[in-house]
């Protein structure tokens, strides 16, 4: 018996115009929020104290933020990691007067009330306002660098008009994720920058499939371009259909695990679902419609 495989035929080209006009939207849209909102940076940039305790039992965050709060420790981050009873405690910079040795003992007297047991501290870190900038100004680097080898590999393997609309689409994907980022002030911090990094990677990822079909669809002595690209898009949305519903069920349910526990995967996860929906989205309807605007 065969089994009839159904394929897509979508007119995709006929629609680029409209899919440009509403990226474009969507850009303007997020650079705006980002001017008028900005990143809500996490302690990794604007510098601060990382205290690193153990508690006898698990972990109540609500608990650990009432205490913090009663002495005076108010604008605390309190975010769970490994084990249950394990958690940080991120507090942003404070005056000059306060050591890291003061605020770490005053965070440590904070957890010890109402548990029975000792709290034991792992470690404490003094991120300062210069290492922050520096961070921020080597995360930046990183994704820039990250663009350019792109653009080069692509160049190489392809052909610059192939490049500058990968490079087109990663820029759409960056741009709008961290619009989103901004909106809903998801806390920014290095977790964000990597999840960033990995959408990239991902929207990268969708983007060579199709450009490897359309190389070999346009080998085969197609005259319209146009046709060719619907080609090649209809004959890998199968894959990337499955590639993205399979990514998305993972970072899903490691945003529904890690939702409202305040853990530093919450954010990871979040960007990674937005970086998986809009860099399909734009390995069909940015990256590959580039070529016919490009000579």
């Amino acid at each position: 018996m065969k089994i009839l495989k159904h394929r897509t035929n979508f007119d995709f080209m006929s629609v680029r115009k409209i899919a440009f006009a509403g990226s474009l939207a969507l850009i303007l849209l997020s650079i705006v929020m980002l001017v008028v909102r900005g990143l809500n940076f996490g302690l990794d940039f604007t510098g601060g104290t990382l205290i690193e305790v153990s508690l006898p039992g698990d972990a109540d965050t609500e608990l650990v933020r009432s205490n913090l709060q009663a002495d005076g420790l108010s604008d605390a981050v309190v975010q769970t990691f490994g084990a249950a009873s394990d958690i940080v405690v991120r507090v942003p910079p404070r005056s000059e007067e306060d050591s890291s040795a003061e605020i770490s003992t005053l965070v440590l007297q904070a957890l010890q009330k109402g548990v029975e047991g000792e709290v034991v501290m792992r470690r404490v870190e003094f991120v300062g306002p210069q290492v922050g900038d520096e961070l921020a100004e080597q995360g930046i680097l990183a994704v820039v660098y990250a663009l350019i080898g792109i653009f080069l590999y692509v160049m190489i393997r392809f052909q610059w008009r192939f490049s500058a609309g990968a490079v087109a689409a990663l820029v759409h994907d960056v741009i709008i994720t961290m619009g989103i980022i901004s909106l809903l002030q998801v806390e920014f911090d290095l977790t964000v920058v990597a999840a960033l990094l990995a959408v990239i990677g991902y929207s990268l990822n969708a983007t060579i499939v199709v450009f490897d079909r359309i190389r070999e669809n346009m080998g085969r002595g197609r005259t319209q371009l146009s046709e060719v690209i619907d080609m090649s898009i209809n004959q890998t949305m199968s894959r990337t259909i499955r590639t993205s519903i399979t990514t998305l069920l993972v970072v899903v349910v490691l945003f529904i695990v890690n939702f409202g526990a305040a853990s530093v995967l919450e954010g990871f996860a979040f960007v990674l679902i937005v970086g998986v929906l809009t860099g399909t989205y734009s390995s069909i309807f940015v990256a590959s419609p580039m070529l016919l605007f490009l000579p």
